[in-house]
């Protein structure tokens, strides 16, 4: 069992550091390039992940690992872990579903995309984003129960069921139905439209280089490498589809069918090994995120690969720029002495 616990240990500073870096890095990346400002949303969901890597998932070890059962949250730190979950987790997904609304935009209808797609615009979903989460993360701090003399809670019991025990059956579903439901439908709306267009824009272009390679040669076929069922066969729209939308449901239909469950259906107390597997692989969307959304595409990974190539230079800039100055210092140094003790000198350096 300990050595189970170890591992569990293990794959979760694991995720955390790995969402760090990675929003980190598309972050930076994105900020650093005048011409990536329209990847905003994007810049967005690493901001929003980067906050749930530094504030959420470290308290979420300490609240899920056996090696830190010795640790018990105070009633006020309870609330605020259970807050913060809530709204980074509701904040995360919508921007999620943002990023879906701009792509089927940006590729169905590019002109309206072009005219309408302003920031202020973007700002102002950015704001109701924020505005929405808070709101409804504030509902996690009503209703608690009366605790008496008991100062702290254990941390293994820090959960979403330890709060609003009056509103749980309303919370729960408000939680389930905004932050995933609504959230799901949208995406896989989005999604599947945009997979219709680019099936259909295949097809068009299959049918015109069929045509063309009739016009041109009646002997030779064409290399299945150029194929046009091979190429614009719609495969790649077929694959982002299952990808990401496969993606957001195994990542969050366990997590929210669980505590909607849990709050409709059984007492209050709720299995701990369960909730933390749920717990866990909700929180793996935020390591997973910047891959998806960032490094598959190819002008933020463009960027990347110049910002590491950046980064490699500025070691060996540095030691040239310390040989400079320490050069220079010797020729004002020596010139400042007088011959003799400037001959003396070189000899001490020599």
């Amino acid at each position: 069992m300990e050595k189970a616990d170890l591992v569990g240990l293990f794959c979760m500073v694991t995720l955390n550091l790995a969402a760090l870096l990675g929003n980190s890095g598309v972050m930076v990346a994105i900020a650093r390039a005048p011409h990536m400002k329209k990847y905003v949303f994007v810049c967005h969901l690493c901001a929003v992940d980067l906050l749930c890597a530094i504030l959420l998932m470290p308290l979420g070890i300490v609240s899920s690992s056996p090696f830190f059962s010795t640790v018990a949250f105070t009633v006020l730190e309870c609330q605020v872990y259970i807050f913060l979950n809530v709204f980074l987790i509701c904040a995360s997904i919508l921007t999620v579903t943002a990023i879906s609304i701009e792509r089927y935009y940006y590729i169905v209808h590019p002109m309206r995309y072009e005219v309408k797609m302003t920031l202020n615009l973007a700002l102002g979903v950015m704001v109701f984003i924020w505005v929405k989460s808070i709101l409804l993360a504030l509902v996690t701090l009503l209703g608690w129960p009366a605790y008496g003399n008991q100062s702290s809670i254990a941390a293994a019991h820090c959960s979403l069921h330890w709060s609003h025990s009056r509103l749980r059956k309303v919370f729960a579903i408000l939680f389930s139905v905004l932050c995933f439901l609504v959230p799901s439908v949208v995406i896989f709306a989005v999604y599947c439209n945009v997979y219709k267009v680019a099936r259909t824009a295949a097809k068009r272009r299959s049918d015109s280089i069929n045509s063309q390679t009739t016009i041109i040669t009646t002997t030779r076929s064409l290399p299945q490498r150029l194929s046009p069922e091979r190429v614009f066969g719609g495969g790649k729209a077929a694959i982002t589809l299952v990808v990401i939308v496969g993606q957001f449901l195994i990542c969050w239909l366990p997590y929210f069918s669980f505590h909607l469950h849990m709050s409709i259906t059984t007492p209050l107390q709720s299995p701990g090994d369960i909730e933390e597997a749920v717990t866990w692989l909700a929180y793996s969307s935020f390591a997973v995120n910047p891959f998806f959304y960032g490094l598959l595409n190819r002008q933020i990974r463009e960027e990347l690969i110049k910002l590491r190539k950046c980064c490699a230079r500025r070691p060996v800039e540095l030691r040239n720029l310390l040989r400079v100055s320490e050069g220079a210092l010797m020729f004002v140094t020596n010139s400042m002495l007088p011959c003799n003790h400037g001959n003396v000198m070189r000899q001490r350096l020599a």
